[in-house]
């Protein structure tokens, strides 16, 4: 059975909706594996009568037909009426049911009607009915032209929507052994990150190495092609879009470098770029100081931690692993893994600031780079004071060099207290394997400079 956990308030919405006195559409989407249909399942433990359909890739007739026999077990007089989606589905409506249609796109593409069919009901045929109807999809594109566009059929018909996305690490680290340390929690978050599908196949039993080996690297792993399918599902023409994902996760995060990388006229690029934004697999980021909307230092980099991981180590990498073995992780993973997982640790600190710094009032975090110059942690506050920080995720002590050349690039960070008037800044810190003397003798003596360690971000997140 899978593992459920978090989604509390995707909970308390839904059910929110099923008691309501008026009809009601639901639509959640969000990209595969991320355990739509399980919070599904999960809002309707009480609800016996409510009916799931699991729509297949089948000629309408045969989905039509299976679905009136999955409501027939609950409502046999479903079998009397004529076989459209309209007399059917509104026979339910007439029965004030939950009726949930998973993976809908595959019922649109055999019966693009059914989207306006559901519109006519939400507009003329449900009043005084306490149907609620649940549209759940893992094709974003096809959920936005169906339900979510301002072009679409049932655009401002349904009364929720629910973006699924990656479970935050508070909730991932739930799948993992109890024995495992603070530091094994960075590790397994930034190769495997927060899809529930794929923690799962993480072995509480086995090593990081072990479970990496297992379900990724080898070629029978459960894992081992995941982006490539993932991919293909959702994608026309996925072979640009492995082209810009290797690139991004090679270092080429720039326009300019994506494009000069795939061989993509940089005026295509942006077609490719947003489509992959939309499946919530790339970003484009900026530094914290500027807006997206008007800089031209914005970076592009993967969110999906597995996906990074999959692009970075294992694409076009053929049988290489399996031609190693066991030895495979130990030999081309394992010295390259600490600076592959660095960013994920640094998303860790921005985002464990606030619990770090209660006394301040966070009103954003993130990164700032210009030129030469690169922060890795940024608080901006409501006060005169800028929150800056640098993460080491190294094997080695972080050491006072490592504090002056922050000082350094906060010399070069442009930011004005919202206030007005001049700034003053406090200091942070963070390190896999600690301090060298001089840097603690340092933060003993200044009232600005704090040391953390990966246990201090865990446990503050």
């Amino acid at each position: 059975m899978a593992k459920f956990v978090n989604r509390t308030e995707e909970l308390r919405r839904l059910h929110e909706l099923y008691e309501s006195d008026e009809p009601e559409l639901a639509v959640i989407f969000g990209r595969r594996r991320l355990g739509k249909t399980e919070l599904v399942k999960q809002s309707l433990t009480e609800y016996d009568e409510a009916i799931i359909y699991q729509a297949k890739q089948k000629t309408s007739a045969l989905q039509l037909q299976q679905f009136i026999e999955v409501a027939a077990d609950t409502y046999p007089g479903i079998t009397r009426i004529r076989e459209d989606w309209e007399a059917v589905l509104g026979y339910l409506a007439d029965q004030d049911s939950i009726v949930v249609l998973d993976e809908f796109p595959y019922l649109v593409e055999q019966d693009e009607s059914l989207p306006s069919v559901l519109q006519a009901m939400f507009d003329h045929e449900l009043e005084g009915s306490q149907a609620t109807i649940v549209l759940v999809g893992s094709s974003i594109s096809m959920m936005e032209e169906a339900a979510l566009l301002g072009n679409s059929p049932l655009y401002g018909r349904s009364s929720l929507k629910l973006d699924i996305r990656q479970l935050p690490f508070d909730a991932a680290v739930e799948f993992f052994s109890d024995s495992y340390a603070p530091e094994d929690h960075v590790f397994t978050w930034g190769v495997f990150g927060g899809v529930p599908y794929y923690l799962e196949d993480v072995s509480p039993d086995a090593s990081l190495g072990e479970n990496i080996h297992r379900t990724i690297l080898s070629r029978h792993g459960s894992l081992h092609n995941e982006p490539d399918y993932v991919l293909r599902m959702e994608l026309t023409e996925p072979t640009r879009y492995f082209s810009i994902l290797e690139a991004i996760a090679g270092g080429k995060t720039s326009r300019n470098e994506i494009a000069g990388a795939t061989g993509i006229d940089y005026n295509q690029l942006s077609k490719y770029l947003n489509r992959l934004e939309r499946l919530r697999l790339i970003d484009q980021h900026v530094p914290i100081t500027e807006r997206k909307e008007r800089t031209k230092r914005s970076k592009y980099r993967i969110r999906d931690h597995f996906f990074r991981f999959w692009f970075h180590f294992v694409y076009g990498t053929g049988d290489r692993y399996d031609e190693l073995g066991t030895e495979a992780y130990e030999v081309l993973i394992e010295p390259e893994l600490a600076d592959f997982v660095s960013p994920a640790f640094e998303e860790l600190c921005c985002a464990a600031l606030r619990t770090l710094y209660p006394e301040y009032t966070i009103t954003d975090t993130g990164k700032w780079w210009y030129q030469d110059h690169e922060i890795d942690v940024v608080g901006l506050t409501n006060s005169e004071t800028l929150l800056v920080g640098e993460c080491k995720f190294q094997e080695s002590p972080l050491n006072y060099e490592a504090f002056s050349k922050l000082q350094d690039h906060v010399e070069e960070l442009r930011w004005t207290p919202p206030a007005g008037g001049s700034r003053d800044h406090e200091y942070a810190l963070f390190s896999r394997s600690g301090f060298t003397s001089s840097i603690k003798e340092a933060a003993t003596q200044r009232d600005d400079l704090r040391l953390f360690t990966v246990d201090d971000v865990v446990k503050a997140l």
